[in-house]
């Protein structure tokens, strides 16, 4: 598959993605009246299911990475070139922008309209360190011993991590930066993206470090 079919492909996958999680977000919390327990539920299912299907709909095309943290280390553990990384990150990033854009639009919101959603501490930190570190691990695990089923591995994992984390699993540093431009449930204001961004980097490495020693000879 050539480059540019791979970095179209995780654009628009990208994007899907974030106009998932933003717009069932808006719906969710339109439609609860008032119950951010019934919000949550919402954008967590509607989340889980739009993986599944991108996955399987990009998996073969470039890897259905859709995030920086996963393209960093396939490319530490050799299976994306370092030319290519970058490549793959700056087309996760502007397609996760264009995602938020669209679903604020579907909304008759503004395309981008910075957070006011607080979401710092220490418990966020630790909360975006083992979300990523989790999903990190079920995605290294999955290719080594359920590559036809990690379409699933990772979309039940990230609808458990919405709920058994503090900050809903951002666990990707584009989705973080582009969520800082939707003024809605899903949002994050912009101040604390620097803290998310170095949680869900070392989550990944610790991550990739500990599951390739784990991993190492298996069949």
């Amino acid at each position: 598959m050539n480059l540019p079919r791979k970095l179209f492909a995780e654009f628009l996958g990208t994007a899907f993605l974030l106009a998932v999680v933003v717009g069932s977000g808006i719906m969710g919390e339109k439609l609860s009246g008032g119950n951010v327990a019934i919000a949550l539920l919402a954008n967590t299912i509607a989340t889980g299911a739009g993986l599944a299907f991108l996955i399987l709909s990009f998996g073969e095309i470039s890897g259905a990475h859709f995030n920086p943290a996963v393209t960093l280390t396939e490319s530490f553990r050799g299976n994306l070139s370092w030319r290519e990384a970058p490549f793959y990150i700056l087309c996760q990033i502007l397609g996760a922008f264009f995602g938020v854009g669209i679903a604020n639009l579907m909304f008759e919101l503004p395309t981008f309209a910075a957070s006011t959603k607080i979401r710092t501490g220490n418990s966020q930190f630790l909360s975006e360190f083992v979300a990523t570190f989790g999903l990190i691990a079920v995605i290294q695990a999955g290719v080594k011993f359920r590559p036809n089923l990690v379409f699933l591995m990772v979309a039940s994992y990230i609808i458990a991590a919405y709920w058994f984390t503090s900050s809903t699993s951002f666990a990707n540093p584009a989705v973080t930066l582009a969520r800082s431009l939707s003024n809605t449930f899903a949002g994050i204001n912009p101040n604390n993206i620097p803290m998310f961004l170095v949680a869900q980097l070392l989550g990944a490495f610790a991550a990739t470090l500990i599951f390739s020693w784990l991993l190492k000879d298996k069949k």
